[in-house]
């Protein structure tokens, strides 16, 4: 039996739903987030890096880095269906729907993987000089881009027309999450407290921004509309960006090891997860974050993604020596 409802779920491990205000009293008056399920898994050792999903087929792929594998979930049922292992050290998947094929960036050995999901087979390997982490994909261009390094930093790039390498960009430092728009790409550098943007146009850097100087600005969200970047330093805090100019507007404090924000901009929200053991729920207006609601989770569990197209926002939580590994489903509230 893979699934427990939420109800044992909090009380088998005691890790009940914390809402806080900022003043630290007791709120719950607003829900953002719904405790639907939590999925078990049993198998798989330590912690996980980030997903992807297959809206066709309601399939989640979970990147198991300390158990070297890819794990996927059953959404439907809420329930894992199948372990793919021998990968290095997997830290980011992408599925492209066109074809059914899954991408695993690994980062041991600075590979970028294509998987045949119909039958989970490895159809070619795209090979770096270090660490490959974040990827994201460009659906006008067919593009898929790669953030690579470990000594050093580069955003590579794949063409998936032509199934090849076609470029790799110098950069300061190691990137860590980056977003594209269709003119810019806007690269968080922990190593150096940066964030470089780059003009798609001449694939050059155009300008840099100092985030802070504790440099551990690690996972970024963004918002096109307001042209808003939402950045996540790891030592606590949160930080609001221009992109015009690269000014800070706003900064608040949050739990440490944020590893994963999101915007749901039809909620006008921000989920953060935090690898202290706490997910953070957000109301944004113009440029005032406000909690709303806060979520005791486990020690570790930053990983986390939104699907705004299913109503579903997932938490995964690590294996410790009491608790087996976990996906925890939530619901945005409307």
């Amino acid at each position: 039996m893979y699934t427990l409802k939420k109800k044992a779920i909090c009380n088998l491990l005691g890790l009940g739903l914390l809402w806080l205000t900022n003043s630290g009293q007791a709120q719950t008056k607003v829900q953002a987030l719904i405790p639907q399920d939590e999925i078990v898994m049993p198998a798989v050792k330590g912690g996980f890096d980030l997903m992807a999903y297959d809206s066709r087929h309601q399939r989640l792929f979970l990147s198991a880095q300390d158990n070297h594998s890819v794990e996927v979930i059953d959404l439907k049922n809420n329930r894992p269906v199948k372990s793919l292992p021998g990968f290095n050290e997997p830290k980011w998947v992408f599925y492209h729907p066109e074809t059914n094929v899954l991408y695993v960036a690994t980062g041991k050995d600075g590979k970028v993987t294509a998987v045949n999901a119909a039958n989970y087979k490895t159809i070619k390997t795209y090979a770096f000089k270090e660490k490959c982490n974040n990827l994201r994909y460009d659906h006008r261009t067919n593009q898929l881009f790669v953030g690579v390094g470990d000594t050093f930093g580069a955003i590579g790039i794949i063409d998936l027309n032509k199934h090849k390498i076609t470029l790799q960009i110098p950069l300061a430092g190691f990137p860590k999450q980056f977003e594209l728009t269709r003119d810019r790409i806007y690269v968080n550098e922990p190593g150096k407290g940066l964030i470089e943007v780059i003009d798609r146009k001449t694939y050059k850097v155009v300008t840099t921004w100092r985030v802070n100087n504790h440099k551990d600005n690690v996972p970024m969200a963004i918002d096109q509309t307001k042209q808003r970047l939402y950045i996540g330093c790891t030592g606590g805090h949160l930080i609001t960006l221009s992109m015009l100019n690269g000014k800070e507007v706003n900064r608040i404090t949050i739990p440490k090891d944020v590893d994963g924000i999101y915007l749901d901009s039809n909620r006008a929200r921000l989920y953060v997860s935090c690898g202290e053991g706490f997910l953070d729920a957000f109301s944004v207006k113009r440029d005032e974050l406000s909690l709303i609601q806060q979520i005791r989770t486990r020690n570790g569990a930053g990983t986390s993604l939104l699907i705004p197209a299913a109503n579903l926002y997932l938490l995964a939580e690590p294996q410790t020596d009491l608790l087996p590994a976990a996906l925890r489903v939530f619901q945005p509230a409307l």
